[in-house]
């Protein structure tokens, strides 16, 4: 286990403010694995390698076998004591796949050899793309594990932004491993595209569904009110109206073709969950709505943390101080970072309370809540973007009612 040099400097909320009293801890349900903490790849806008925490540069490159086998049971371990009947291990990095298949193939063996006969483990492996050769995926295929990729759009253009080290493009590799999973659609999780403003939505849409992926998610670049997205100025924290709703305009786009299509030719999660939620389902996604959040990241050192994403709030928004080595995920599942998360509309600003669309919204990812100092009990610096979408889906929900034709 690495020896942090640092404590970092929380915000009032939630680490001095939460009342936790009441509350129920929601298991862990997904585990991210992190295989490799390096990555091949140098996108300009990657929150985890060009963002404010650096801590990755003091952790292991690969992940050691101890850590491995000492990750493995304190999964049985919280399976065992919740009665879970299936888990999933999401592998990432970095780039997982940087040293080859193998350490993927022992990680996701550790796990299902380590937990109870009766829990059902699904693995998927996060990729760019770059390594994914064909004998490496008939390995993956062969062990059961699934493979997302990571891509900006369909075409060439759309991931200019993805280059190596040395300033190359890394999409002729990421297509080819496209074209080579969309022949293997047991194989295929699906395609992770980060909503850039500055190409057509419908253009990226439809070159996304020329590689024929099972589902896509379009996500939001992760910001937060110190650090607002491109394309939107900086303001104070708060439910801003009339305001501009770039990304949400950009995302209403996409959404009336994939809407109109004949068929729904491919799952777009964000609109399916914000389709559900508008007719009073859960949500299942962290993006949207108010379901408590069941993920936890174990890093190459054996580091029990919370997801990634938190990186992009300030250095050290994603440490527990816990560690697979002495502590239990149930302790996790304690901290006052992983509570905030699973406490639904009770972590919501008084604004998001009383916004018409606040309980579908969920006062969105939680990561983008954050300004410094205060935390993040603040609506969403995307609030207007998402009130935007939320009210689009609406429109056409209720327009498709009348028609008759159903949803």
């Amino acid at each position: 286990m690495t020896t942090r040099p640092h404590r970092p400097s929380h915000p009032t909320w939630p680490h001095a403010l939460l009342d936790t009293s009441g509350h129920d801890p929601v298991p862990f349900r997904q585990f991210v694995l992190k295989v490799h903490s390096r990555c091949n790849l140098d996108c300009t806008y990657c929150y985890l390698y060009r963002g404010r925490d650096h801590s990755w540069r003091e952790r292991p490159v690969r992940v050691p076998g101890r850590t491995v086998r000492h990750t493995a049971a304190r999964i049985a371990e919280h399976v065992r004591t919740h009665g879970l009947d299936d888990i999933r291990i999401e592998l990432h990095g970095g780039e997982p796949l940087l040293a080859g298949p193998a350490p993927v193939l022992a990680y996701a063996r550790a796990v299902r050899e380590a937990v109870p006969a009766g829990c059902r483990v699904t693995a998927t492996v996060q990729s760019n793309g770059t390594r994914l050769t064909a004998p490496t995926l008939d390995l993956l295929a062969g062990a059961g594990i699934r493979v997302g990729l990571s891509l900006d759009g369909g075409r060439a253009a759309h991931n200019a932004r993805r280059v190596d080290h040395a300033g190359r493009p890394a999409w002729p590799a990421a297509r080819a491993a496209a074209l080579r999973l969309a022949a293997h659609p047991a194989s295929y999780a699906g395609i992770l595209c980060t909503i850039d403003l500055r190409a057509d939505p419908v253009d990226v849409y439809r070159s996304l569904l020329e590689l024929r992926p099972p589902g896509v998610d379009f996500l939001l670049p992760h910001a937060n009110w110190g650090h607002p997205p491109p394309g939107l100025d900086p303001r104070r924290p708060g439910r801003h109206r009339p305001g501009p709703t770039p990304y949400g305009d950009w995302l209403t786009g996409v959404f009336d073709v994939w809407w109109d299509e004949s068929r729904l030719r491919t799952r777009i999660r964000l609109f399916q969950e914000i389709v559900a939620l508008l007719l009073g389902a859960p949500s299942g996604a962290e993006a949207v709505g108010l379901s408590p959040v069941a993920a936890v990241v174990i890093e190459t050192d054996g580091a029990i943390e919370q997801v990634d994403s938190l990186r992009s709030a300030y250095e050290g928004a994603a440490e527990t101080g816990f560690d697979v080595f002495r502590h239990s995920f149930d302790l996790a599942l304690r901290h006052p970072g992983v509570v905030a998360r699973q406490l639904g509309s009770r972590a919501l600003a008084p604004e998001c309370l009383d916004c018409p669309v606040g309980t579908v919204c969920g006062g969105g990812n939680y990561v983008h809540r954050y300004a410094p100092g205060s935390g993040f009990r603040h609506p969403s610096v995307y609030c207007a973007d998402l009130e935007r979408i939320v009210r689009h889906v609406a429109r056409r929900l209720e327009r498709t009612a009348a028609e008759g034709d159903g949803v």
